[in-house]
Formats: C-alpha cells, structure tokens, sequence
C-alpha cells in the first residue's frame, strides 16, 4: 500500500523506519517522522474509512508526541529536536541507526554496555524531573549516534503529566516512573545476553483498552548467572528503585575487571 506525503504528493524519500503510528524519512541530515497518509485511490469504501481513520489516529499521535519533544528541550541523551516549520517532528539524523539493529550485527563489551545503561538511567532521571512518563522503552526505541552514546527517539507512547505531579506516586492508567524501570530492565537483559526481553505490561489482556499490569515474575527471564543480573532483577521489583537516580547510583558502583 503506497504511502503518502502530507501534502498528498507520492512519498519517495528514504524511509528510515515504519510503525504504528508514523514513517521517518530522511532528508539529508534531518529524520522526519511524518504521520502515515496512504493512497486510497482504488479501495472499497469500508477499507478508506479504515485508512483515513488509521491516518487521523497518527496525525494525533505525531503532534501529541511533538509536545513531548518540547516539553523535554534539550537534553544529551535524547535525540535532537529540530525546531523547524512543516508538518511532523524533525530530529537529528543518527548515522548508527537502532540499538536492536545494531546488537543484530555486534556484541559491544561491557565498557560500552555500562556506559550505555549509565546513560539510559541518566536521561530518564532528567525525562522524569519534566513530568513525563516514557511508557515504551526498548531497543527499537534507541538510536546510536556517530560516538555510539545511545539517545532515545520515540515518544509516542509517553505520557505528560501536570509541573506539579509527584513522580515517584504517579500513576497512568497503571504507568508510571516505575514501569520504566521496569522495561530498561528487559533492555539490559537484552544488550547483556543477545536475548530479546519484553516487559509484557499486557500479557493475557484483552484486545481493548485496559490498565498496564506489572508482570508477573515467572514471565520474565532468570537473571541469576548474568553480568549486572542483580540490578535488572532490582529493575523488575517495583518500587526497589525508588526513583531513576537510584538506579543511577547503582550503577556507579559497577566496577569493570
């Protein structure tokens, strides 16, 4: 099914990435993620409700997720938002790509790990000081830059809560700073053994919307005999982690032999 520019024209730049709710192209040093708009010529009327209904649903999310952007404004560990006119959310292209694609083709030591979750938990303290909830953190959602420092990219899971909220009480629709905790979590496991981890937030719920549910322990991996197992194992029990800095500061005392 072709896919098309907001304006209407064909969209024939290079697509960098697809998913549920955009396309990011590239356009020189720039990504641009850009809601999805198909070409509906030659569809039954059923499936063009279904496109055009899918098309506002991503319309939405794009400039939901463009208020997270500026909410966060500049922060290292987060992919640069480029304050520029046009339709959709102009980053800073990473020639590294994804984290999950690059672990496809690598196995970084843990001098690059460590720095790698350092950074992660670094970031998401300072994402949580603006009151916003991550909500999908997993290596999809990283990208390298050229120095190899992780960035997050995708905010369109992420929820933005009132300057006065308190973080470490918050709770949406059973997200919270704690859940992702939980998720880096997985994405630690996944950097450490090669292993894709999910924290299944819906496991077993039904197709509607429902509230996040913590996962049950049993559906998560052991972490007994792995390097930093003791830390991911602290991630997945809520609440251990108090907040982001303590994660932080459990890191710090990593020591590399």
């Amino acid at each position: 099914m072709s896919l098309l520019l907001p304006d209407g024209n064909a969209l024939r730049e290079c697509i960098l990435g697809i998913g549920g709710t955009g396309v990011v192209v590239r356009r020189g040093d720039v990504a641009i993620k850009l809601p999805l708009k198909y070409d509906i010529t030659g569809h039954g009327e059923a499936q063009v409700k279904h496109l055009k209904a899918c098309a506002g649903i991503s319309s939405d999310s794009i400039q939901r997720e463009e208020k997270v952007y500026r909410r966060l404004g500049p922060i290292d560990g987060v992919v640069r938002f480029l304050d520029q006119p046009g339709v959709g959310i102009h980053m800073a292209f990473m020639q590294n790509g994804s984290l999950v694609d690059y672990l496809r083709k690598y196995t970084p030591d843990r001098t690059i790990q460590l720095a790698w979750f350092w950074g992660m938990a670094y970031t998401r303290s300072h994402i949580h000081d603006r009151h916003v909830i991550v909500a999908d953190i997993a290596t999809r959602n990283f990208l390298l830059a050229a120095d190899l420092s992780v960035k997050f990219s995708d905010f369109s899971e992420s929820t933005l809560l009132p300057l006065h909220t308190d973080m470490e009480t918050a709770d949406d629709s059973g997200y919270s700073i704690y859940t992702d905790i939980g998720q880096l979590g997985s994405v630690m496991f996944e950097v450490v053994t090669g292993t894709p981890c999910k924290f299944d937030l819906y496991k077993d719920k039904p197709f509607e919307p429902v509230t996040a549910t913590w996962p049950q322990r049993e559906d998560l991996p052991e972490t007994k005999d792995i390097w930093l197992g003791s830390i991911i194992e602290r991630c997945w029990t809520k609440g251990t982690f108090q907040n982001a800095r303590k994660l932080v500061e459990a890191l710090d005392l990593v020591v590399l032999e």
